[in-house]
């Protein structure tokens, strides 16, 4: 009896080790939330269902659901704190891989953040430094909207005062 029970045994385990060195059939799809957190789009799986909620993603130009199906070949965009990610899906994972991994399952087409010099500059106040002074907001309505400089004379864009 022993015997017996020792090569169901054995077969048990040669079945086993066959399916474990078997290539898994590549995926065909794959949750949108899931992908992006598995290719290190976003830190967290919990941070990308809240991109999808929030409609931070898009996938082909169609705001995503968490567990929207997403292919290879795909357009996917993630917005997040430091802009806009634009990728093309190329590979499919189910379980969060190492960097050099995740960068082979895409394609970046994120354009380059422009030049410090045309970048927008933000006006940032302290909180509870209090009502700007009038000087303070001049310096600040000069960030958001910078005027065309008068061409002639000290008076040149107040045409409407005249009364020729």
């Amino acid at each position: 009896m022993p015997t017996q029970n020792k090569a169901a045994q054995l077969k048990k385990a040669e079945q086993k080790k066959a399916q474990q060195s078997a290539p898994a059939a590549a995926p065909t799809s794959a949750r949108i939330d899931s992908w992006i957190w598995a290719v290190r789009l976003l830190k967290s799986r919990s941070a990308a269902t809240d991109a999808c909620k929030g409609g931070h993603v898009t996938v082909n130009d169609e705001r995503a659901k968490a567990a929207q199906a997403v292919r290879i070949g795909d357009e996917v965009r993630v917005r997040s704190g430091d802009g806009e990610r634009i990728v093309v899906v190329t590979r499919l994972v189910a379980k969060r891989v190492g960097a050099p991994v995740a960068v082979t399952c895409y394609t970046d087409l994120t354009p380059p953040p422009p030049p410090k010099e045309e970048r927008v500059v933000i006006a940032v106040r302290d909180r509870g430094a209090g009502r700007p002074t009038k000087r303070d907001r001049r310096e600040l309505d000069k960030l958001r909207a910078p005027r065309a400089e008068h061409t002639t004379g000290d008076w040149a864009g107040d045409d409407y005062l005249r009364h020729d």
